[in-house]
């Protein structure tokens, strides 16, 4: 019996026994026989968040900074944890790369069930490099998760963007001996079919990439401007409530749309234009819901 479709379905076994054509009801010792499968599967992910996003990076403003925090933030906003995520801390020497594989923020990748896509079977927060690349909390490697190998749709999110998920089921891996040849999951290109409408915003016409849609301050999974629960009230609380120029400068913040390291509602480069802007630009009481089951 194979279960590899989906290794967390539970089965029933009915024994019946038959003798000369009468069935009858026996109690034995029964064995099972199980065949161990590897534990891990590996998934390489890309990414790229709408509010740094700018010219096909994203700037590590909040690691030069050094606001990033070396533990993830997942666990304590509330998000739940399965299969062994949570608590993952990052290499303190990824943060002294100057590099484009540097540190931007964490980000947050779910397997979910191939059979019901609302069930999350395992977690794992890691790093979204400058380009996008999603490392494991060692810097260096593909996201693991202590799951076995097979068919899971995978999903991204993140603190304060909406997130997206495969639109089918991608086969997993186990580890081999180029880590480069695991799966990938490429969430920055526009052929990436994802689940739902919309679950991405085009980045620019200059590079066609695909990014996640900012602005969900509150972390409720749906960006609002206006009206009760909006998403652009916490801003304006963030600075103090006042002064509508003030600022609230060198924050690891959820309320940093742009991940600049500074909460700014009005002005150059403020974190209320990108949520006016994921909810159409036009009609300030619209609003955008993340794309997942």
């Amino acid at each position: 019996m194979d279960h590899s479709a989906d290794p967390n379905a539970e089965f029933c076994i009915v024994l019946e026994v038959s003798s000369n054509g009468t069935s009858s009801a026996w109690f034995d010792d029964v064995m099972v026989e199980t065949t161990p499968v590897a534990s891990t599967a590996f998934t390489w992910v890309r990414l790229l968040l709408g509010g740094p996003y700018t010219n096909g990076y994203m700037p590590p403003n909040l690691r030069l900074q050094n606001l990033l925090p070396a533990l993830e933030p997942y666990t304590a906003l509330g998000y739940a944890q399965a299969g062994g995520g949570g608590g993952e801390v990052a290499p303190t020497a990824w943060w002294s790369f100057n590099n484009l594989d540097g540190p931007v923020d964490w980000v947050r990748v779910e397997l979910r069930s191939a059979m019901d896509p609302t069930v999350v079977v395992a977690t794992r927060q890691g790093l979204v490099s400058q380009m996008g690349s999603v490392y494991g909390a060692d810097g260096t490697s593909a996201v693991a998760f202590n799951v076995a190998p097979g068919n899971y749709y995978v999903a991204v999110r993140h603190r304060n963007h909406l997130g997206c998920m495969t639109a089918t089921p991608v086969a997993l891996s186990a580890p081999v001996a180029t880590p480069s040849a695991h799966t990938g999951v490429d969430f920055t290109a526009a052929a990436t079919n994802t689940w739902g409408v919309n679950a991405r915003k085009v980045g620019d016409t200059l590079y066609n990439y695909r990014v996640l849609w900012p602005g969900d301050t509150n972390g409720n999974g749906t960006i609002k401007y206006a009206g009760a629960g909006n998403d652009r009230d916490p801003l304006l609380v963030a600075i103090g409530g006042g002064v509508p120029t003030g600022t609230l400068p060198s924050v690891y913040n959820p309320n940093d749309v742009n991940l600049d390291g500074t909460v700014k509602y009005a002005g150059s480069f403020n974190d209320r234009d990108p949520i006016l802007t994921s909810v159409g630009g036009v009609v300030p009481t619209a609003t955008r819901a993340a794309q997942l089951p």
